[in-house]
């Protein structure tokens, strides 16, 4: 234990000392926590929309407004020979409505009458939200001018659970949490373990009385501390800035993030031990680590959403389970009954980091 310790506090020092380091360990997180938490937004909004209206009646300029007072669309103007088409070819617009000269006629008639919406479809999930929008809107106006019965056999009663106010920071933050806190203590326990190859002080440590296991865990111990002041900090400044707070058993988060963060740092450690330059290192805590924690973890796209093979891929991404700890802590709240069956995951697969590395950095001294 001695050993270990001595290697904790060796590594604690140099950290201290190594003012990129520090800037690496806290500055970027907070920029990433920033990017994530603004940029990201999965709901659309301020959509381009322009309305070419052949009826001019008050009848379709009601329709108008009931259009944009949804606040999900924003007018706008073109002129031409065929200002719909043209705005849409030329990205001005995302959608147009062209509304017929017929149309308060063959609705006061109580005949139908057809709108022609266009949509553009390069982005085809947008696309659908503009079309259920416009769908939404129109029957929505229907009610109001009394075209279709206003009550039906069925009426649904809805109600949002976990988040009523639809607010995208309570989905998106906790996401991100995991996202940072799986690359930045990996990235900088990676590069540690690296350094001691470049500097040749490894040959030192492989010549002394120290095995693997004490290397391992003494600069494990050092990065998990650190990582844990990464967390606080981190989840600190989400509370503050986001208004994230938690919303059930904070066991779970606590003991989750332990656990997750000891992942992290055993995976760098294993990228490190694999990696012969600190360029290596660091590109394998961005395509191993950072692509897999963004698209394979359910921090933006539902799991169920990933294509085979990639999905089995996606079953050995520590990201997806703490994700699912932390949505929980912040959202759901449903405590240890929901989430149980992660922390098995996050443990067993923070062993087999650890083996492997262990075995890898052995067969090094060895060979030394």
């Amino acid at each position: 234990m001695k050993r270990i310790f001595s290697q904790c506090t060796k590594e604690l020092v140099q950290f201290r000392r190594d003012h990129l380091t520090l800037a690496l360990a806290f500055l970027l997180p907070f920029i990433t926590l920033l990017v994530f938490g603004f940029a990201i937004r999965l709901e659309s909004k301020d959509i381009p929309l322009i309305v070419q209206d052949f009826n001019r009646t008050n009848l379709s300029s009601s329709y108008i407004e009931r259009l944009y007072a949804t606040n999900q669309f924003i007018p706008k103007q073109w002129k031409g020979s065929n200002p719909a088409h043209d705005a849409i070819d030329k990205g001005i617009a995302k959608a147009a409505v062209i509304i017929p000269p017929n149309f308060s006629r063959d609705i006061l008639a109580r005949r139908n009458t057809k709108l022609q919406v266009l949509i553009d479809a390069t982005d085809v999930n947008n696309a659908r939200i503009i079309r259920n929008s416009i769908q939404g809107v129109t029957n929505f106006f229907m009610q109001q001018e009394q075209l279709i019965p206003s009550t039906g056999a069925i009426t649904p009663r809805i109600r949002l659970w976990f988040n009523p106010g639809r607010l995208e920071s309570l989905y998106i933050v906790p996401g991100v949490y995991g996202v940072i806190l799986w690359i930045f203590p990996s990235l900088l326990s990676a590069i540690a373990m690296v350094r001691e190859k470049e500097k040749g002080t490894i040959l030192q440590v492989y010549a002394s009385s120290i095995g693997a296991t004490e290397l391992l865990v003494g600069k494990a111990l050092a990065y998990l501390i650190i990582a844990i002041t990464q967390a606080i900090v981190l989840m600190g400044l989400g509370a503050l800035i986001f208004q994230v707070g938690l919303a059930g058993n904070v066991t779970t988060l606590l003991l989750g993030t332990l656990i997750y963060l000891t992942d992290s740092v055993f995976f760098g450690l294993l990228l490190g031990v694999r990696s012969s330059n600190q360029n290596a290192a660091v590109q394998g805590v961005a395509l191993i680590g950072f692509i897999t924690s963004l698209l394979l973890s359910g921090f933006i796209y539902p799991l169920n959403n990933i294509p085979f093979p990639l999905s089995l891929v996606s079953n050995i991404v520590p990201a997806r389970y703490y994700i699912d700890i932390t949505r929980d802590a912040f959202v759901r709240g449903t405590g240890w009954t929901g989430v149980w069956f992660d922390f098995v995951m996050l443990a067993f697969l923070g062993l087999i980091f650890f083996y492997i590395s262990r075995q890898v950095l052995s067969r090094m001294q060895l060979a030394t």
